[in-house]
């Protein structure tokens, strides 16, 4: 009787294993195609970038592109000077970066090492709400607020400016840093901190020398996520900054950036495929190599210090 109902069982659990392979084949290629389309789609605008770059320095020079000191690419005596533009970006993220990594530097080790629990449910959801208010809100808070205050110590500044732009980007990119921070300094494993302290090591001790270290390779994620957020931030920028084409890396001038020109001449009013609509494929490329630049930075020093700690 036993033999005569082995087989159907068999098949069953046969035909059972057969429907969860097919099952596990589907959400793997799922999945597969999941990537394929971020490949793809990145493959596409490194593409659209370069078939428009490539067009616009058939007819402008890559030296004068370089070495040019004035932007002007919409006048009739046009010139093509791209760190016109390069000067304003940087200035206005490396203001934004010298508040952001501090600050998300801080309250990550705090929130990691000292903040009891309650406070930390309360505060990283809190920081992660002001990552979700739209730029244009920071905007217009850096020119009717932050520009304003600053005017009361620094009587003589213009009311666009690119220190105002850089600080209130350094606000708003803090809960970036601090959030991936503190996971990465939480995912140190406590066996390192009860070796701290058992030589003998304070609670900030052993958050400075033996949490951060060890955390470094996400803290550098972090920074480098912040960085890309500086350096692609658009609204902030074309609001408070001014958006004059100026070769300046002066915080108290006003200056364009590359993202705000692209905002700029996107609107419209140029013909498609003249000149001055292909700068920004010309500066959208150059935005694109700074950021692969500062994202390869952060690779190579995520795997440095993986292999060190």
């Amino acid at each position: 009787m036993a033999d005569a109902q082995a087989p159907p069982v068999i098949a069953g659990r046969l035909a059972h294993r057969r429907s969860r392979h097919l099952r596990e084949r589907f959400i793997e290629a799922l999945l597969l195609a999941a990537a394929l389309v971020a490949v793809a789609t990145t493959l596409g605008i490194v593409f659209i970038l370069l078939k428009e770059s490539l067009s616009f320095f058939s007819q402008v020079s890559i030296v004068d592109f370089f070495t040019d000191s004035q932007w002007t690419p919409l006048f009739s005596d046009a010139h093509f000077g791209i760190w016109v533009l390069l000067s304003g970006t940087l200035t206005s993220s490396a203001i934004a970066l010298s508040l952001a990594i501090p600050l998300g530097t801080v309250l990550a080790i705090y929130l990691s090492e000292f903040a009891s629990p309650r406070v930390r449910e309360v505060a990283k959801p809190t920081l992660e709400l002001l990552a979700g208010i739209p730029t244009i809100v920071f905007g217009y808070f850096a020119l009717f607020f932050v520009t304003p205050m600053l005017k009361t110590f620094i009587p003589g500044l213009p009311g666009f400016n690119l220190l105002s732009a850089g600080l209130v980007m350094g606000v708003m990119i803090v809960p970036y840093i601090s959030s991936i921070s503190e996971d990465a300094m939480r995912a140190v494993p406590m066996s390192l901190r009860e070796g701290a302290f058992a030589m003998g090591a304070t609670r900030l001790q052993t958050a400075l020398t033996v949490v951060v270290p060890a955390a470094f390779s996400g803290l550098a994620a972090a920074y480098i996520l912040g960085i890309s957020r500086a350096v692609g931030e658009t609204m902030i920028v074309a609001v408070a900054a001014g958006n004059q084409p100026n070769l300046t890396f002066n915080p108290m001038d006003q200056a364009a950036t590359i993202t705000a020109y692209i905002v700029q001449v996107a609107k419209g009013d140029l013909p498609h495929g003249s000149v001055g609509y292909q700068t920004i494929f010309a500066a959208g490329l150059t935005l694109f190599v700074l950021t692969l630049c500062f994202n390869l930075l952060g690779y190579w020093l995520r795997r440095r210090y993986r292999e060190v700690y």
